[in-house]
């Protein structure tokens, strides 16, 4: 099984072509929809990776298809520009999900 990058921008896309992962760019809604499905339906794809403007532009499409499929994975990572969460974005997680402050 292969990765395979959804990204907005040239410069995340190159790194991961270094590191053997090929990808496409995409821009709109429409063209992350399109690139999102042709990588869902190839069998040899396990992992998805989106940066993290996609999960912040557009939540509800990456939700609905995170809870429509189970493979393949559907991760979002960070571009050249950095995480766009806050430092304790872990441990925020965990206390919304179980409802105890750590």
């Amino acid at each position: 099984m292969k990765m395979y990058l959804i990204s907005d921008n040239i410069d995340t896309l190159t790194g991961m072509r270094l590191a053997g992962v090929d990808g496409v760019i995409v821009h709109t809604r429409e063209e992350l929809r399109t690139a999102i499905e042709e990588a869902m339906n190839d069998k040899s794809v396990g992992i998805v990776l989106l940066t993290e403007k996609f999960g912040r532009e557009f939540p509800d499409l990456i939700d609905e298809i995170k809870l429509e499929r189970t493979m393949p994975l559907l991760i979002e990572i960070p571009d050249r520009h950095g995480t766009g969460r806050k430092k304790d974005f872990i441990t925020s997680y965990v206390n919304e999900a179980i409802g105890l402050k750590l």
